[in-house]
């Protein structure tokens, strides 16, 4: 996507990326708000901050996974005050949602299709609030009889016969049958393949938490949150009106209280409540434009779109994606590991993070400066693009020059992006 260094009328450049709150499902500030309440104010922000007309805009993206935002997006675009000019639509590419947005706008620009669009994301990791209300008042199910048999060609049954209709055909074939893993599941294969052992996990969970809390603190991420009013359903069922401005999941935890955690997914197994990523909900949005768009505009330029890189992996150990996702869009872009200043590799898990910056030679003073997932939450659809709101603002600070977006995927893959400062 254009050469290091080099200004061309052709270059994707991000010119505004802002990010919500990431906070805890079901408990934080935005448990009791729709996806598209979270998402419109985030859109509206990046195109407000910079001044942009928004019938400047040709396309919105908006990576979501659990399809509460598959709808959304048209009603978001609509209640952040664009035009029904502006199209839109969603894409699932499970964690890395949030950056295929990206892409899939970057691409649509280097094509000439459109000249400014918006790669965004947004998650709703709790239940929206009329779903909420219905699961409580609906009556418990029965259980049911577990099958008793499963037949070779992948069908089930409860008394032996074969059972009538479509059978699972997946569970013929190994590696599909491995797509299916619990996520937990293959952390948990990580650490065992690769012997990334619970001390190391641990610390780098503690490491995650430590740089959240300091730049908490610090207020580093206050310029890129939008703040959001909302309001949230208390236990006494009465109502209050909040403005949602920080992330709500930052701890300051311990090495000894994060060994004193259990496994959660397998017993004996390494991986515990504090080395995974926290289940949150939040929005982000990355407004991108042909520089020679950009320009004719007036807009800020912040970074350039240099590279990305799309993998896959062996899915029953998912989390090693962004292992092999760095090291080809460092080898696109010529570039070495320690010529990128940061990292921004998702804490999906501690395990998959560890062995992606042993595997990958990642300095590890590199490694997600103001913490990552473990620490902020991901909310899957939008972390990609979150990463993106995160990084430049830690680029600007520093004063690096190159940094790199990566993640895992479930069912087997990993994702890279390089952005080149321009602040």
């Amino acid at each position: 996507m254009g050469e290091l260094g080099k200004k061309q009328p052709d270059d994707v450049v991000i010119v505004c990326a802002l990010r919500s709150a990431q906070t805890k499902s079901k408990t934080g500030g935005f448990k009791d708000t729709y996806a598209e309440d979270v998402l419109a104010p985030v859109l509206a922000a990046v195109c407000d901050k910079v001044g942009l007309d928004k019938r400047e805009v040709d396309d919105i993206v908006v990576g979501n996974v659990n399809g509460n935002g598959f709808a959304g997006a048209a009603p978001a675009k609509f209640l952040a005050g664009f035009p029904e000019t502006v199209s839109c639509s969603t894409t699932n590419r499970m964690c890395s949602s949030g950056l295929s947005a990206i892409l899939t706008v970057a691409g649509q620009i280097r094509a000439g299709v459109i000249d400014v669009g918006i790669g965004a994301g947004v998650e709703k990791l709790s239940a929206t609030p009329s779903a909420a209300n219905k699961a409580k008042e609906a009556p418990k199910a029965k259980a049911k009889e577990a099958p008793k048999q499963v037949l070779a060609d992948g069908s089930m049954t409860s008394k032996g016969e074969k059972k009538k209709g479509p059978v699972r055909k997946y569970l013929e074939v190994q590696m599909a049958k491995d797509a299916m893993i619990p996520m937990g599941i293959t952390s948990e294969n990580v650490s065992e393949r690769y012997g990334i052992n619970r001390e190391d996990q641990d610390r780098l969970a503690f490491e995650s938490q430590r740089k959240a809390v300091l730049a908490q603190q610090q207020g580093l991420f206050k310029d890129e949150i939008v703040p959001i009013t909302t309001t949230v359903r208390m236990a006494d069922g009465s109502e209050k009106t909040v403005t949602v401005d920080s992330d709500d999941g930052i701890r300051a935890s311990s090495m000894e209280a994060l060994a004193k955690l259990k496994p959660v997914f397998k017993a004996n197994g390494s991986t515990t409540a504090g080395s995974s990523s926290q289940v949150s909900d939040g929005a982000a949005a990355v407004l991108m434009m042909r520089r020679s768009k950009a320009e004719a505009l007036g807009m800020p330029v912040l970074a350039s779109m240099r590279a990305a890189a799309l993998v896959g992996v062996p899915p029953d150990v998912m989390g090693i994606g962004p292992a092999f996702s760095v090291p080809e869009v460092l080898a696109k872009a010529g570039l070495n590991v320690k010529d990128v200043d940061i990292y921004e590799v998702n804490e999906a898990f501690a395990s998959q993070a560890e062995y992606t910056v042993q595997k990958v030679g990642i300095p590890r003073e590199r490694l997600n400066p103001v913490g990552g997932a473990i620490a902020l939450g991901h909310p899957f659809g939008c972390t990609g693009c979150r990463q993106v709101a995160t990084l430049l603002p830690q680029l600007k600070r520093s004063g690096g020059k190159y940094g790199i977006t990566a993640m895992c995927m479930g069912t087997g893959m990993g994702m890279a992006a390089l952005f080149e400062n321009e602040q």
